[in-house]
């Protein structure tokens, strides 16, 4: 492994992650895909070849390539091969409509876009809108008309040029995930992501003998965040293309999993598993929840199912690159309401309006400033000021802090209900309701109300083989809140609806959007 330039040795640049690891482990799993093996050396020498033909196209630093893959080999290829190239990585959602993916590829002015076969037909729909992109590469057996083939850029050999390059140099392009009108492309730099990986590696106290299982989808920051890790700490990664609660269970007890990742959402669908009790979940020594808030009860359920004694809350956003607080272990259910504290290399300040520090237990915005603030948003240089303001990223969460440190989720600022001149957050009576035994999911918004401004109304999602009424759940709500925090409605659904990131859109529940009531 040898470097250009004595200053480039000095930088933190991402693909040295892989490199390094490669060098010193060349013959150890970097991760398993599909019952496939691939070493350090393997994924390696993928990455140089991919990164050699993208400058062989005249790709050079800070030009975009896009990539539009479920989670599986060839995500993880393409993303160090980027970050080797010196070129800039656009993940894209392989959810997303078409006009979404326009919007998207055409923002980002990526001119490289990377698909799986699947999205062909998604691709050509709109394929005469995108001025700037000038290649496509499908992963296909059969080729397609207008298209390359990925597995063709492996029949000659691409000479890999490293490319100068500093830390602070654009990495990738994380588009947020628009809970509020249009994504934003948070520009995360290569320092931004090699810090935020050191911070877990620490926060998470791992080591070489980490089995790390990744199922969130890869183009999500936290995902994403979960390979790189695993990768500094010389681990094995086992991807899986979708989530399946029950093959979940099987791989861990198959691969013998040490660390597992997965936003509240999969929590709750894995540890509700009827046959959860027939898996060997024993090689499982760390949990993680992330992406959203984890309701007291599902930790419970996580806790018992796994056999630990607490488990890891990971949160930030993807600004943030994204962890700036974690919850340890050991203070899971001591502070069992809290976020954590912050991490290493994390500024962090809990402020009021004017940007003064409010006081122990009150309510403000909470700003950061560190290694890991994103750079900028792309080509948003207004959207950019309003975010530094004042010289620190502002979060839009409100937040408190306790004597010790901890730190409380109150809401987004966005979310908070306004009823008669009273500040209510909606994050406090869901954690209330997630406690009933009834109620697998819920959300809680602001509706307009003629007389108090706003009015509470709850979204429940009833568990399977379990009844509820509107009147039971308002009664639950008034024996354990003040009566102006009680919903004034409550609406059933069959399940709320999500972003791919797990985190409820509530945007769409107050727009009558993906909603079927039962």
């Amino acid at each position: 492994m040898t470097t250009k330039s004595l200053e480039m040795s000095r930088e933190l640049l991402l693909g040295n992650i892989l490199r390094s690891a490669a060098h010193i482990v060349p013959d150890k799993v970097c991760f398993t895909f599909e019952n496939q093996e691939f070493t350090y050396a393997q994924v390696e020498s993928k990455a140089l070849q991919l990164a050699g033909w993208i400058q062989e196209q005249g790709i050079k630093k800070d030009q975009k390539i896009g990539f539009l893959f479920k989670n599986s080999i060839e995500f993880v290829e393409m993303f160090w091969a980027i970050t080797l190239s010196g070129g800039v990585g656009v993940p894209m959602n392989f959810r997303l409509s078409s006009e979404e993916l326009l919007y998207m590829i055409n923002d980002s002015d990526t001119e490289l876009l990377f698909i799986d076969k699947e999205y062909v037909d998604t691709i050509q729909s709109i394929r005469n809108e995108l001025p700037n992109l000038r290649t496509i590469i499908v992963v296909s057996e059969q080729l397609v008309e207008g298209m390359l083939s990925y597995n063709h850029l492996f029949d000659e050999t691409y000479d890999y040029i490293p490319e100068q390059q500093s830390d602070n140099d654009a990495c990738i392009i994380m588009y947020t995930s628009g809970t509020t009108g249009k994504p934003k492309g948070a520009v995360l730099t290569h320092k931004n992501l090699v810090v935020n990986a050191q911070n877990l590696v620490r926060e998470l106290d791992l080591d070489m003998n980490v089995k790390q299982l990744i199922v969130a989808p890869l183009f999500h920051t936290a995902a994403l965040a979960s390979l790189v890790f695993c990768t500094l700490a010389r681990g094995t990664a086992v991807i899986q293309k979708d989530f399946v609660p029950n093959a979940v269970l099987q791989t861990i007890q198959e691969e013998k999993i040490t660390t597992l990742f997965l936003v509240p959402a999969m929590w709750n669908f894995v540890v509700n598993t009827p046959n959860i009790g027939d898996y060997d979940l024993s090689s499982v020594r760390t949990c993680i929840a992330g992406a959203a808030t984890c309701p007291v009860k599902l930790k419970e359920q996580i806790m018992e199912h796994f056999k630990i004694e607490g488990m890891y809350d990971l949160f930030g956003q993807t600004e943030t690159s994204p962890v700036t607080i974690a919850m340890k272990p050991a203070d899971s259910m001591r502070k069992s309401a809290a976020l954590g504290k912050p991490i290493l290399n994390i500024e962090v300040r809990i402020v009021d309006g004017n940007m003064n520090d409010v006081a122990v237990g009150e309510i403000g915005e909470i700003v950061y400033r560190g290694p890991t603030v994103m750079k900028e948003y792309y080509k948003n240089p207004e959207e950019t000021a309003a975010a530094f303001e004042g010289g620190w990223f502002h979060s839009g969460d409100l937040v408190s802090a306790d004597e010790e440190g901890f730190i409380y989720i109150r809401d987004r600022k966005k979310d908070v209900i306004i009823s008669a001149g009273e500040n209510i957050y909606p994050a406090e009576i869901e954690n209330l309701l997630y406690r009933h035994e009834a109620i697998f999911e819920v959300a809680v918004i602001g509706v307009p109300d003629a007389e108090w401004g706003e009015s509470v109304k709850a979204f429940v999602v009833v568990k399977e083989n379990k009844t509820l009424t509107k009147e039971e759940i308002i009664e639950y709500c008034f024996q354990n809140l003040a009566s102006y925090k009680k919903p004034k409605f409550v609406e059933f659904l069959p399940a709320l609806p999500r972003n791919t990131s797990g985190k409820i859109l509530k945007q769409s529940l107050r727009d009558g959007i993906a909603i079927e009531s039962k």
